[in-house]
């Protein structure tokens, strides 16, 4: 069968475009009956020895046809890998204009039977990305009923396969305490010694961590104590307020503000969060007593705008695949909101 290239598509008379599109979903029907193909899926077919595009009279190579097309479209090498590979995983995928490259059908079904199950955006690993712009994505994929798949391309041309959507992770342990403890700043970590009030921060609400009967405190754990007035801090000068541990937990520590945000609000979901320097993030956090399960999620906090590069997430990812967790990316804003990215296969 054949095609005449017109520019940015391919025509197809009704007889030959037809069982392109009822058999496999290629193609686009135009009024009188003609068909259309887009660049990438004909070049697909050419590829597969389906389909011939003439230009001007002479029948095109898959070269000629692949370089005419790259000359014409934006990013075609990486959005024909893309489209390639899905097709190759069975899966029926439809080219788009405007923010999202494809949309993508669940495997076994076809336009004339269900609705798309992803849209997909295609992107090389270099491509950097700014935080907000997952945001707002994932909120107009799921205003529509679809998820969100980002298929990233690396060097070799290699695919990797990211889903992404918002969620609101919830706890069952209470964040209030009843009563105040008495706290000793010592470098970088805040000491509870009274026996009664390291039992009502550790074995009731798992804040800390005991060494010798003594519970130790992190600058961000102490900070958010205090906030909720379940805790008193003196340093070597005497009696300490909020702001002034607030101000000392800058000095020691990076991106303070934003940690203890982040904290903050997970805490007030009724989680338990620990440190998370061992998995490479900010946080681990328990949906119960860490005595009881394992770590639901890892927390990796973010301004409200980050740019960030494929391969950071792609290590992030990977890694909580690795100890069976989630990893959520947590966007610090007026209001703290939840991505979490996942690594799948179509």
């Amino acid at each position: 069968m054949a095609g005449i290239l017109k520019g940015d598509c391919v025509a197809l008379t009704q007889k030959e475009g037809a069982p392109f599109y009822s058999r496999g979903n290629y193609g686009y029907p135009q009024s009188g009956g003609s068909f259309e193909m887009d660049l990438i899926e004909a070049t697909y077919l050419v590829e597969c020895d389906r389909l011939e595009v003439l230009s001007n009279g002479k029948r095109m190579t898959f070269e000629e046809l692949f370089c005419h097309s790259s000359s014409v479209l934006d990013d075609f090498d990486i959005k024909y890998i893309v489209y390639r590979d899905i097709r190759q995983r069975g899966c029926i995928v439809r080219n788009e204009c405007g923010e999202y490259d494809m949309t993508m059908y669940e495997r076994g079904k076809n336009i004339s039977n269900s609705r798309p199950q992803y849209y997909v955006r295609a992107v090389s690993e270099r491509t950097s990305t700014n935080i907000s712009s997952f945001k707002d994505q994932i909120q107009e994929t799921q205003n529509r009923g679809k998820q969100l798949l980002y298929a990233v391309v690396d060097e070799e041309g290699d695919l990797g396969y990211y889903a992404m959507s918002k969620v609101n992770p919830r706890g069952k342990v209470p964040a209030e305490i009843i009563g105040t403890a008495e706290g000793r700043l010592v470098r970088d970590r805040v000491f509870v010694f009274e026996p009664e009030s390291c039992e009502l921060l550790n074995s009731k609400a798992f804040y800390g961590k005991m060494i010798s009967g003594v519970l130790q405190l992190s600058i961000i754990e102490a900070c958010y104590l205090m906030r909720i007035g379940a805790l008193t801090v003196s340093g070597p000068d005497g009696r300490m307020d909020e702001a002034s541990l607030e101000e000392y937990g800058r000095t020691v520590q990076e991106e303070f503000d934003m940690r203890l945000s982040a904290y903050t609000d997970l805490r007030g979901r009724g989680l338990v969060v620990k440190a998370g320097f061992k998995y490479g993030t900010h946080f681990r956090v328990y949906e119960e007593s860490p005595d009881d399960c394992h770590a639901r999620y890892l927390i990796h906090s973010v301004p409200a705008s980050t740019i960030t590069m494929w391969p950071e997430i792609s290590r992030i990812v990977r890694l909580s695949m690795g100890v069976k967790k989630d990893i959520l990316f947590c966007r610090v804003t007026d209001r703290t909101e939840y991505l979490i990215f996942k690594w799948v296969r179509p």
